[in-house]
């Protein structure tokens, strides 16, 4: 793998998630698996990255937050967005769920969101990048 794949840009966009959410986490690897140009980067909210680049409210938020350029996004808004920046058939889905209405798309996201610990696990400490994921996961 070239150095420009492992190492985004700084302009690249950020994934903020639940750094001990199982299914933060999973999203995050599902991500990580999809994303070969390294087109997103990735920090947990309780990271110093997010307090650095995030006001307070959306760091207390218990949601994916993505930021890309000077757009925040929360929510299903987020998810569909990051979707569309991988590109190929996830450029489709992510399409797909702005045709959905926000209100019925974020009434699924905070269903999922309210029961994702009980579902998917807590883990003790926020993810550790593997050497490959060093310049991509942000502390």
């Amino acid at each position: 793998m070239d150095a420009s794949r492992e190492k985004p840009d700084d302009a690249a966009p950020i994934v903020f998630f639940d750094g001990v959410c199982g299914l933060c986490n999973r999203f995050v690897d599902f991500l990580l698996r999809r994303d070969a140009a390294g087109r997103l980067r990735y920090a947990p909210l309780q990271g110093e990255t997010a307090a650095a680049a995030l006001p307070a409210e959306y760091r207390d938020l218990d949601t994916v937050v993505f930021r890309d350029g000077e757009r925040t996004l929360v929510r299903s808004a987020a998810v569909a967005a990051i979707l569309k920046r991988l590109g190929g058939v996830w450029r489709v889905f992510g399409t797909l769920l702005w045709v959905i209405p926000r209100p019925l798309r974020d009434f699924g996201y905070r269903l999922v969101a309210a029961n994702r610990l009980r579902l998917f696990g807590e883990r003790e400490t926020c993810r550790m990048p593997t050497p490959e994921e060093a310049g991509r996961l942000l502390p």
